[in-house]
């Protein structure tokens, strides 16, 4: 039977089609969209719409990238086929499959040349945005104002975790080195999430587990901010170190010593409040508030980072 010959290539083909299937299925694991873990709300910051656009940019190029040579080795691995199965050798239709999977090729070089256009245009958009806003940003926060928050601190040229900080607040309060862990609650045979964390000195108890790491990084963090201040400002700098663990319950069994341990909300209020300690107190006055963010600024323009 004559049409046996064009069916029974399509065989060849199933491996292709199970990679497009895989392909497709990932199309959306770069979904930078995330939500609050306090409310559930989704959080935007500048230019949130079009980093929502740059998204679905980088999607199409994935896509593309992916999909093309699939697409366009189709004809050929047919083609392929049909000659192991046809009785006779047909040249116009060989010439036939080899030109369409030319156009394809073609074809695919076009989309991702307007991908990587489309991505470049939002991406000057998105910088110009973030300018923007941080010029705006100046409006509640000049440049005499006593609250600089630093994002994303890397105190040596390694971006490993021991040597890259979360958050680095500055008050006139003191110094705070900010680190956040996220976990994930338990969830209970009534279907409820159980997130209540106990904080020991030396761990954490959470249901089902206790970790010491955190606790251990955080201090780590917050001693090696406070020697690379002394080493910047030729004074001593005390740093509060802050472990932050967004959507749990905080319970103190007894309190990590030098650490506090909080769920982030109200993180603000925490920070804003006079420390308990009198000689760190005394120690961050106004000079050293002046000589940590200049040091931390200087930084930040020789590391470019996020500041707010």
């Amino acid at each position: 039977m004559a049409w046996l010959e064009y069916l029974l290539p399509l065989i060849f083909l199933f491996p292709l089609a199970a990679t497009a299937v895989v392909v497709l299925a990932l199309r959306n694991l770069h979904d930078a969209r995330v939500s609050s873990p306090f409310d559930a709300h989704r959080l935007r910051e500048p230019g949130q719409s079009l980093r929502d656009r740059l998204d679905q940019a980088f999607t199409g190029l994935f896509l593309n990238g992916a999909l093309g040579p699939i697409i366009t080795m189709a004809p050929l691995v047919y083609g392929m086929g049909r000659m192991l199965f046809a009785d006779q050798q047909n040249w116009l239709e060989w010439s036939f499959y080899g030109a369409l999977s030319t156009l394809l090729v073609l074809v695919f070089c076009l989309r991702l040349i307007r991908d990587f256009q489309r991505i470049r245009r939002l991406k000057l958009g998105l910088a110009c945005e973030l300018a923007v806003g941080q010029e705006l940003s100046r409006l509640i926060r000049p440049e005499a104002h006593p609250y600089f928050v630093f994002h994303d601190v890397s105190l040596e040229r390694s971006t490993e975790r021991g040597n890259s900080l979360d958050h680095v607040a500055v008050t006139p309060h003191g110094v705070f080195a900010i680190e956040t862990r996220a976990r994930t609650p338990a969830v209970l045979p009534s279907g409820e999430d159980n997130n209540v964390v106990v904080v020991e000195k030396e761990r954490l108890r959470f249901p089902g587990w206790k970790e010491r790491r955190a606790l251990r990084e955080t201090r780590h963090a917050t001693r090696s901010l406070a020697r690379w201040l002394e080493r910047q400002t030729g004074q001593s700098v005390p740093v509060q170190g802050v472990l932050v663990l967004p959507g749990w319950q905080i319970e103190q069994a007894d309190k990590a010593g030098d650490l506090l341990v909080v769920s982030g909300e109200g993180l603000a209020d925490y920070l804003d409040q006079p420390s308990p300690n009198r000689q760190a107190a005394r120690a961050f006055d106004d000079t050293t508030h002046d000589a940590v963010i200049r040091v931390l600024r200087r930084h930040a323009l020789s590391n470019p980072g996020k500041t707010a």
